[in-house]
């Protein structure tokens, strides 16, 4: 399985500066769900351009604008694991429309799946935790349609980066264990509960185990973050004007508009460069009107 995981793994990508590219990846989870539940990965245009499109709202980077689900079923094929029923020129959503076209994995990267498909799941897994964060990469599995309970990925290989095991203590003690944006600090018997340490620029995207490059934030603060719904600017919260709640529960997330962040004297605030990534790779719409 060694071979099909580094082909799925391995696909080029746009790369610049840190941009996230998701779509050909999010397309080779579809298929790969698909495979594990019916044992052919083929998926009719149809199905793509609604799903994945869908996967692409979601999940996608947000400054893009939209994004077309015919760029990576098209396109995929250059990476030599997928195929169209039909010769379609790359991008154009009108002859994939009138040819009912289907893609599917290559009959080599199949006839490795088939050979062990115990390891379909750890295969997504993997691709699902090297293109988000690990915050959010459970809800990319879950829709797709993966149980991301019995999706664990396989032992990483000798080049992957680490991540550093004294990174999230150094960030919770320099944020005095409170959730940098609402003040949060629960703790049961003396350890803190439900804070957690959150990188501002995606550690699987450069973003280094450093001071500067970390916040403490309770639970729910830490996946509305990942997910783009709060965001940074000049040492304050902001909220994005994606962001909808009708309860006063949910409501109270508006309120975290403008709050300037709740930073230990002595502790490194975010680097500029860092916010910059959030804000462009991460961060959906524009920010609320103060």
């Amino acid at each position: 399985m060694g071979d099909v995981r580094s082909a799925l793994l391995g696909i080029r990508q746009y790369q610049a500066s840190g941009q996230r590219a998701p779509h050909k990846p999010l397309l080779i989870l579809l298929a790969l769900e698909k495979f594990s539940r019916t044992g052919s990965s083929e998926l009719a245009w149809e199905t793509v351009e609604e799903q994945l499109g869908k996967l692409l709202d979601e999940f996608g980077v947000p400054k893009q604008g939209p994004q077309s689900p015919s760029y990576p079923f098209t396109r995929l094929r250059a990476d030599g694991i997928w195929e169209l029923s039909e010769d379609v020129p790359d991008d154009q959503i009108t002859p994939l429309r009138q040819g009912k076209v289907v893609g599917r994995f290559s009959d080599s990267i199949e006839c490795q799946l088939r050979s062990d498909p115990s390891q379909i799941a750890s295969i997504a897994r993997s691709i699902a935790e090297a293109q988000f964060t690990s915050s959010i990469a459970d809800d990319v599995l879950t829709a797709v349609g993966f149980d991301p309970e019995s999706a664990t990925a396989g032992e990483p290989s000798s080049g992957t980066r680490r991540r550093s095991a004294a990174w999230r203590e150094q960030i919770l003690q320099a944020w005095d264990r409170a959730c940098a944006f609402c003040g949060f600090d629960g703790a049961l018997g003396g350890v803190a509960v439900g804070i957690e340490a959150a990188h501002v620029r995606w550690f699987n995207f450069d973003g280094p185990d450093e001071p500067d490059n970390g916040l403490a934030l309770c639970s729910l603060h830490h996946k509305l973050f990942d997910r783009g719904a709060l965001g940074l600017a000049d040492g304050r919260v902001v909220v994005s004007n994606f962001f909808s709640a009708s309860t006063d529960s949910g409501r109270r997330i508006y309120d975290l508009h403008g709050v300037e962040l709740r930073l230990r004297p002595g502790a490194l605030a975010p680097a500029a460069s860092y916010v910059e990534w959030h804000t462009s790779q991460v961060f959906r719409g524009v920010s609320l009107t103060s």
